[in-house]
């Protein structure tokens, strides 16, 4: 009988992709796949170091598969982020992890899980590989509509707070034509839409095709039959050029959202971040943007209590907020991360009670905003691609407009996959309701 495995995953898209190229991995190795995990014999926890509450969410996780219920552990690996930042420290606090995967070297996840079996000690690869490909065909996709494909891994921008580039290494492009072979291949496995992935995904240049941008990867995609939306993530402001602008106004299956990570309000507070640009410089950028596409709807991250951030400085945040008015944003506290020039050179002195404060202030502000955009979108009728049921209810279906605003309406299974017309009828803070006007 086959061993049995079960993938956890902590953190964004990326370790999303990456937690599906893994069970790919371990199938071809004669593992049989669980979503059971009392019934795994290996367990692979795919981690996130980019906040210190996942990292703590980890070592929780790895306490609880260490005294299973029926006395027998299973093998337990860590891969991702936080086993790329720690390596071996992570034993001496985990020591019951037989396995530590670094993100650049889950493609020897299986032989280092044979290696522990056969030396019966823990082994730790945490070495920097170039190679960013894998196998065609390697993704074993869960998601019936969406397709996540990497276009770039690591990073070279090295932001004052961010550990990614510690953690995925520098800036490597992957081959355009690998990328387009893969878009091909899960557009014929069904997949309509496909979000192209990196850490700073609008960076990209193709190592194989002279002057390929990232403008020039989009027009590729959009021109794949099959394919019915284009995402991408995460961009950079500092890299949204006019061609990419261009792009998204004319390209029809490019979805008219861009994520703009601004982070901050305050100059002052950006150049301490080394984000490279102003607040007035995100205003320009913001003008560009929609003058060319009117109806683009855009999010941003923010991140509050940065150290130095002043209470005037955070008032930049609040006006900033307030001026551009986003659909949606991820907002957080800042905490300190290994290596990183923040933790290395700034002290944290905000007061945890004073960063909640405000969270709070600046979560609030985006309730109100969203809740008003929501509203105008009230009788008007919206193109959703229909992704899943919805969490509220097994009756009712979800999806999202090219927009990226999640739309909650009555229907049937065979719906998922398709492209509708819903009628809003209803908004709430974070998504619609409506009912679908023609099938």
């Amino acid at each position: 009988m086959a061993k049995k495995y079960c993938v956890e995953t902590f953190g964004c898209q990326m370790n999303v992709h990456d937690s599906e190229r893994l069970p790919g991995l371990l199938e071809q190795a004669g593992y049989e796949g669980t979503n059971d995990v009392d019934d795994a014999d290996l367990v692979v926890i795919n981690t996130c170091s980019v906040r210190e509450r996942a990292e703590e969410k980890l070592f929780h996780r790895i306490a609880k598969l260490s005294s299973p219920k029926n006395g027998a552990r299973p093998v337990i690996a860590v891969a991702g982020c936080v086993a790329q930042q720690e390596g071996n420290e992570l034993l001496a606090r985990a020591p019951t992890v037989d396995v530590v995967v670094g993100t650049q070297a889950l493609h020897r996840l299986p032989s280092l899980i044979a290696k522990a079996s056969e030396f019966g000690r823990a082994q730790v690869d945490v070495n920097p590989y170039d190679d960013v490909s894998f196998p065609l065909g390697m993704a074993i996709r869960n998601d019936p509509v969406k397709a996540y494909v990497t276009i770039i891994e690591g990073c070279n921008d090295f932001c004052a707070f961010c550990v990614v580039p510690y953690t995925r290494g520098h800036e490597r492009m992957r081959p355009a034509r690998e990328i387009m072979n893969e878009i091909r291949k899960a557009v014929d496995d069904g997949h309509r839409e496909i979000q192209l992935l990196g850490q700073i995904v609008n960076h990209y240049q193709a190592p194989d095709i002279a002057g390929l941008d990232f403008a020039g990867l989009l027009k590729l995609v959009d021109e794949v039959e099959g394919v019915e939306r284009v995402r991408f993530a995460s961009p950079h402001p500092r890299h949204v050029t006019r061609r990419l602008i261009d792009a998204m106004r004319d390209l029809p299956k490019v979805c008219k959202h861009l994520h703009l990570p601004v982070q901050s309000g305050s100059n002052r507070v950006l150049s301490l971040m080394r984000r490279r640009y102003t607040r007035e410089e995100y205003f320009e950028l913001v003008a560009a943007v929609r003058d060319a596409i009117p109806k683009i709807t855009l999010s941003t991250d923010m991140i509050v209590g940065f150290p130095g951030e002043t209470t005037e400085d955070f008032e930049q945040t609040l006006s900033l907020t307030a001026a551009v008015s986003f659909h949606s944003m991820f907002s957080f506290k800042y905490s300190e991360r290994p290596q990183t020039l923040a933790e290395k050179r700034m002290p944290d002195t905000t007061s945890e009670s004073e960063k909640a404060l405000r969270l709070r202030q600046l979560q609030d502000l985006q309730k109100g905003i969203q809740k008003s955009l929501h509203e105008s979108e009230v009788g008007l009728t919206v193109k959703v691609l229909v992704e899943a049921h919805s969490r509220r209810r097994m009756d009712e279906l979800s999806g999202r407009t090219s927009g990226n605003t999640v739309v909650n309406f009555p229907g049937k299974p065979e719906w998922i996959g398709r492209t509708l017309d819903v009628h809003v009828k209803k908004s709430g803070p974070n998504s619609l309701w409506g009912e679908v006007t023609a099938q």
